[in-house]
This record gives structure tokens, sequence and C-alpha cells, in this order.
């Protein structure tokens, strides 16, 4: 989901949401210094262990309350399904079984802009279908 975030809020500001780069992993982008503070959990529900330094900026808890609002409860098998778009950031980056591969801020914020201009295209065909009806 961090991922997502990261993603719209590149596309939406032009700026990171979060420092570090996301990688191309088997099952979807990971943020490798993330992944090593939370592995320890495993399987089990993750605690709040991060110290705030001061206030996250509204943009940025905004962005992250929006993703995590649009996708309550949402399966890992659906997170790889939305991450792994075809033609998006990740895939453009993946190679089966290697880690340490960047996803660019750049991919992310084209593929953020390839999904709106579909969602855009398929919210227009919507409505003329409904408009001719």
């Amino acid at each position: 989901m961090l991922y997502l975030a990261h993603m719209f809020h590149l596309g939406k500001h032009g700026t990171p949401l979060v420092r570090g780069q996301f990688e191309a992993w088997d099952y979807g982008p990971v943020h490798p210094a993330l992944y090593h503070r939370l592995k320890i959990f495993g399987s089990s529900p993750v605690r709040n262990i991060f110290r705030r330094d001061g206030d996250v900026p509204e943009d940025q808890s905004e962005m992250i309350k929006e993703v995590a609002d649009a996708l309550p409860d949402t399966s890992s098998g659906r997170l790889v399904a939305i991450t792994h778009w075809e033609g998006g950031a990740w895939a453009k980056n993946y190679q089966p079984g290697i880690r340490g591969i960047p996803i660019p801020n750049e991919y992310m914020i084209e593929e953020f802009n390839s999904r709106i201009r579909k969602f855009e295209n398929s919210r227009k065909n919507g409505q003329k279908a409904v408009e001719h009806r």
C-alpha cells in the first residue's frame, strides 16, 4: 500500500512520499529499508514501531489515508494484481528471482498517468453509453 501511496503522491504532487527507492521483487514492489525493519513481525500484525520526529506534512498523511481508505481489507493477492500491472513500473523493472533492481520514480509517475488516463477514458465511455440510452 505504501508503494501505491508513493506512486500517487509522485503523480499528484511531483515529489516522493518516502525517502529511498522501491525495488522490483518477486511478489511486488518492496521498500528494502522498511522490509528489513518489519520482517521481524512475520505474518503477525505490525505494531506502531515508528517514532515521529515532528508532524507529517498534510499532503503526505492525506495520501496515505486516501490509499488505506480505498483499499481496506485488501488481500495480498489483490495487492499483487494491482502492483503487477502490465506495462507498469514494477513490470518494467522486474527480473525473476533478482532483488536490488530499483523502480525509478519516473516510471511510477508514468504508471500513475497511464492509470489516470485509463480511468478517465473508461469514465467517458461509461458516460457516453448512458447518454445514448
